[in-house]
């Protein structure tokens, strides 16, 4: 199949054939016809699967096919999304795919000033991609209207969650015209995500590139059992691998990711950090660097790097384990990406174990257990709790203990 199949119109044709784009991925597949013809839609899909064009593509042409109203123009589609650089990776997409079709688009987010977005506003838009605080403060002092929406796109709906923005999700929502399209995407929906969905989608068709909570096939997954005060030692070795060309590395605070880049620096590697703690423009600066490869590691917070969209990502190394499995998830995916392969390293000390029984249980299956590194854990591999899956006759998967593992195969 390709783009053509999905009954996308020439001009988009051409702006995705300019960005090397061929062949739709299974998400952009499932999802266009739908956004297409006007349904309201749960999209489910992990981070790295095209999601963005998935609805990107259809909003341009049905706007384009549908023409506004004589006259100044009016935000006739919000694209909501937790972070910064998601928002403005989204407004990128929009620019590039929506290159011959004549619409305007415009990027708001807190962080900078705001008066260029106010400008832009003023000057009417098309469509509109913002950050749920941003966005409440320029509606509260009157420069957005939101009474002409036609199509409302909630994307990263389960770190919509995470972060906290439910409520200012549904003071926006109740701005919104009762008669309009949603999308709702998420890389998982829990109980949570349905019971959100319940709330502003009519009839939707659901759709998964993935099933909830899966790992991308095409990563590489290992853990290394280390004890905690040798993590940084065990992360320089493994950067003298020349294979390792550009890595994400993800701790769990901002302290941490800033104490990882001050040991890199001192062993010669070039490394940033990037959390809250930075500003809107050191934040650019930051993964322009790493981009261009001026960095080679970029050291980061999970939420700090939520959406962040970087191609031939070699490797992703889990400094820290994350205490929320599903976060596991979202870190492989920024590597293994339009169909390349990638590698996913994680370090686990003696008070994680129970975190990567958690993330095994999840993703149903142990991780590979790296033992030729010059740092191994004194705790022996075999006492940490792990899990391992097999087949019953039904071919289902199920738990089963490691035999002699004792009190810590039922963890």
């Amino acid at each position: 199949m390709n783009f053509a199949d999905l009954k996308i119109i020439a001009p988009l044709l051409k702006a995705v054939q300019r960005q090397g784009y061929t062949t739709p991925t299974p998400i952009q597949e499932l999802a266009i016809p739908h956004v297409l013809e006007g349904r309201d839609l749960m999209g489910c899909a992990q981070t790295g699967t095209g999601k963005t064009a998935a609805f990107a593509l259809p909003i341009l042409q049905r706007l384009q096919q549908n023409a506004g109203r004589p006259g100044k123009r009016l935000i006739r589609a919000l694209v909501l999304a937790p972070t910064r650089e998601l928002a403005a990776q989204i407004g990128e997409s929009f620019g590039s795919y929506g290159a011959f079709v004549g619409l305007k688009h415009a990027v708001i987010f807190g962080g900078v000033n705001q008066n260029p977005q106010v400008r832009a506003l003023g000057n009417g838009i098309d469509i509109l991609v913002a950050t749920p605080g941003r966005l409440l403060d320029l509606m509260h002092q009157g420069h957005v209207d939101l009474r002409h929406v036609e199509i409302f796109v909630l994307d990263e709906g389960d770190r919509m969650l995470d972060m906290g923005f439910i409520p200012d999700i549904r003071r926006i929502v109740s701005a919104l015209p009762k008669k309009r399209q949603t999308l709702l995407f998420s890389a998982t929906v829990p109980a949570s995500i349905r019971d959100l969905g319940r709330g502003i989608l009519d009839q939707p068709v659901e759709v998964a590139a993935a099933k909830s909570a899966t790992t991308v096939e095409n990563v590489t997954q290992t853990v290394y059992f280390v004890e905690k005060p040798n993590k940084v030692a065990l992360l320089v070795h493994l950067l003298s691998r020349p294979e390792i060309t550009r890595v994400l590395v993800f701790t769990r605070t901002k302290h941490g990711a800033d104490m990882v880049v001050k040991n890199l620096n001192r062993a010669a590697i070039a490394a940033e950090a990037i959390h809250g703690n930075k500003s809107q423009s050191q934040r650019e600066r930051i993964l322009q660097a790493f981009k261009r490869g001026k960095a080679r590691v970029l050291v980061a917070t999970d939420i700090a790097s939520r959406g962040l969209d970087i191609d031939q990502v070699s490797h992703v190394v889990n400094f820290d384990l994350p205490h929320e499995s599903e976060s596991y998830v979202h870190r492989i995916g920024r590597t293994g990406r339009a169909g390349l392969a990638g590698t996913a390293l994680s370090f686990c000390a003696l008070d994680e174990r129970s975190d990567l029984t958690a993330i095994e249980r999840l993703i149903r299956k142990p991780l590979t257990v790296a033992t030729d590194h010059p740092f191994p854990s004194s705790i022996p591999v075999a006492k940490a709790p792990r899990l391992v899956f097999s087949s019953n006759k039904r071919g289902s998967s199920r738990r089963m203990p490691r035999r002699g593992l004792g009190r810590f195969a039922a963890r």
